[in-house]
């Protein structure tokens, strides 16, 4: 790709982006949110036509336009908002589009075969190819669209964010897959946050910057964390946690969590967090972590155990009980789950306190919009102005909506799912200074995060978790890293 230029009113996404991959590479793309890697990828992939610049394949030059032809043309995307269809099978959502057929109708026999073999290649034949994917745990998605792209014998593949959802085992199982690919002579372009990952995976690294080339050809394993850092920032960022603040021992408890259980996802959980505190809850994908922000929140109805908000049970699985006592969920899958996308980011953040902008039965826009605008300028969400829709936004700048959200409700308890999934080094800083800022001002947090890193950096108290139960419960400061490891792969207590 050569000197490509797309623009959409208003912004220029990609201003004249140079990018050269090799067969049997694993070439990294890097660059903050926003910086163009997603606006380059449907380039590729000919979701988007390009305003200027050329595409050559082995040196011919191609017209990509629409995603059929970049199939054609042995091109494949894993994108991080999987495309998968619910209602459809495994196998079905695998050769969707190119189903073994003769004389126009289905060979569904040999699509299960087929299906069955490409996932026990990537070492997930356990996955029945018959199952209605939605009923699928997220990391069992990302496998099958996986496999969709496989299923097109691609020559070059393009993973976005593909490690996201998955626990340590699955990635390494990735990388395995990666590597046999690349040995095939298949291409991979890999983009992750992970700097940790492009130093095991990555061969070479390219780094986008407001929508153009500041780096290409890098050597992944080579070039130094804080110089790949300040190529895709512009400037130097350590990566550091906000000083903690010490949690004083006669601060209210404001969430009381006492033998909370629910058959299959967790059993058996207790803990307090008191005003101020942040308790991290760290383990594998599977392990039941998010199960349990859920339970809290409502979404989901314990079987035993109750939950109790500044002394006052909560009523079991009721969302409004919840929210009314103050408590507030950052889930996981924010575009699924917390977003409105086609709205504005002003609806976004106002979505749970319309009643405070309501009167005779009619909502004040302009009291919703000021108020919306006062705390996305406080956040520094970008680009400025609440009345863009909230898709048209990076990740980092949407999960700081969410946070809005919450902030403009003056929750007393804050539940935190992946806060940083899909965001740059730049702004997961921002998130971070602002959770602990929120944890200063009296705020109880619970924290469920994948990197334990973060876990440990961010959390006062730590709880490891393993296939639904806690095998350790103590202060942040006195595990490390590996230990938590350790007992999330063997589960003996501490």
């Amino acid at each position: 790709m050569t000197g490509i230029v797309k623009e959409f009113p208003g912004v220029r996404a990609l201003d004249g982006v140079d990018l050269d991959v090799r067969a049997g590479e694993v070439h990294c793309l890097l660059g903050q949110n926003g910086a163009g890697k997603s606006t380059l990828i449907r380039v590729l992939t000919g979701a988007h036509q390009p305003d200027a610049g050329t595409i050559r394949i082995n040196g011919d030059e191609v017209q990509l336009n629409s995603p059929t032809a970049a199939i054609d043309r042995g091109i494949a995307a894993i994108y991080q908002e999987l495309d998968l269809v619910p209602g459809l099978s495994v196998a079905e959502n695998i050769f969707l589009g190119h189903e073994p057929s003769s004389f126009g109708f289905s060979r569904r026999h040999e699509a299960n075969t087929r299906a069955r073999e490409i996932l026990e290649g990537l070492g997930h034949g356990e996955i029945p190819v018959q199952r209605e994917v939605g009923s699928l745990p997220a990391a069992g998605q990302q496998v099958v669209s996986m496999a969709r792209a496989l299923s097109r014998d691609a020559h070059l593949i393009v993973m976005d964010e593909p490690s996201a959802v998955l626990d340590p085992e699955e990635v390494a199982n990735l990388f395995r897959v990666i590597r046999g690919l690349t040995a095939r002579g298949v291409a991979v372009v890999y983009i992750s946050h992970r700097l940790e990952e492009i130093r095991e995976i990555g061969d070479r690294v390219t780094v986008l910057k407001d929508g153009a080339t500041v780096s290409t050809g890098l050597h992944a394993r080579e070039t130094p964390t804080q110089e790949l850092i300040r190529l895709m920032t512009g400037r130097s960022i350590e990566y550091v946690f906000p000083p903690r603040q010490e949690v004083l021992t006669t601060a209210p408890t404001v969430l009381a969590v006492d033998g909370l259980s629910r058959p299959g996802e967790f059993a058996d959980i207790s803990f307090e967090v008191r005003a101020g505190e942040i308790l991290g809850l760290a383990g594998l994908v599977g392990s039941g972590r998010s199960e349990i922000l859920e339970t809290v929140y409502g979404a989901r109805r314990p079987t035993t155990g109750s939950v109790q908000v500044d002394g006052k049970q909560l009523r079991p699985g009721r969302v409004q009980a919840a929210v009314a006592a103050g408590v507030g969920l950052a889930p996981e899958e924010r575009k699924s789950q917390a977003l409105l996308m086609d709205e504005a980011v002003f609806k976004n953040i106002t979505v749970s306190t319309m009643g405070r902008f309501a009167s005779a039965g009619f909502l004040n826009s302009r009291a919703e919009r000021d108020a919306a605008a006062e705390l996305a300028e406080s956040l520094d969400v970008r680009p400025a102005g609440v009345e863009r829709p909230v898709r048209n936004l990076s990740g980092g700048n949407q999960q700081k909506v969410v946070l809005a959200r919450w902030l403009l409700r003056d929750c007393r308890v804050l539940l935190l799912d992946e806060p940083t999934r899909g965001v740059d080094v730049g702004a997961r800083s921002e998130i971070y200074a602002l959770v602990r800022k929120l944890a200063a001002s009296g705020v109880a947090i619970v924290l469920v995060s994948s990197e334990v890193e973060e876990v440990l950096g961010l959390a006062d108290r730590v709880i490891v978790m393993r296939e639904g139960r806690a095998v350790h419960t103590g202060p942040a400061q006195d595990i490390d890293e590996h230990r938590v490891l350790d007992l999330v792969m063997e589960g003996s207590p501490a």
